[in-house]
């Protein structure tokens, strides 16, 4: 995982379009209005106009997800951070989340239904958090 990016968007909570549009601009790189939406467009179930792609692509803008510039004529987007980065401000989000609202017990109890591959990712966990623990302890 992406290390925590120093930059954070103003908003983290997005809604179903605005995920859709943001993973298709980091799929996309730097696009525009009308190639975000003619992959939207590849369903052929779906509908969307061109001023509701624009309004979300502006609101992911202000949400300090997208940056935008125009060049010539055209508006280009492109992502404020990676996918990896994004993940890594949620997952941080969610642990001091859960942190803060968990007792030590309820924590605990979660142990007891763990799998193997959980169990796995924890060991993993422990080990980093023992690394970073031993790398602050060490003079500067």
């Amino acid at each position: 995982m992406a290390p925590l990016p120093d930059y954070r968007p103003k908003k983290l909570s997005l809604g179903p379009l605005e995920t859709e549009i943001l993973n298709l601009v980091w799929e996309l790189g730097t696009t525009t209005v009308k190639e975000v939406l003619e992959r939207i467009l590849t369903d052929p179930d779906r509908e969307l106009a061109y001023s509701s792609v624009t309004t979300i692509l502006q609101r992911l803008t202000q949400k300090g997800w997208l940056i935008s510039y125009k060049d010539g004529r055209a508006f280009y987007w492109k992502p404020r951070l990676s996918r990896a980065e994004a993940q890594a401000i949620r997952s941080y989000d969610q642990l001091h989340l859960f942190l803060e609202l968990s007792n030590p017990d309820l924590v605990a109890s979660f142990a007891d239904s763990l799998d193997t591959a959980s169990l796995e990712q924890l060991e993993a966990i422990a080990n980093r958090l023992e690394l970073l623990r031993r790398q602050s302890k060490e003079p500067k």
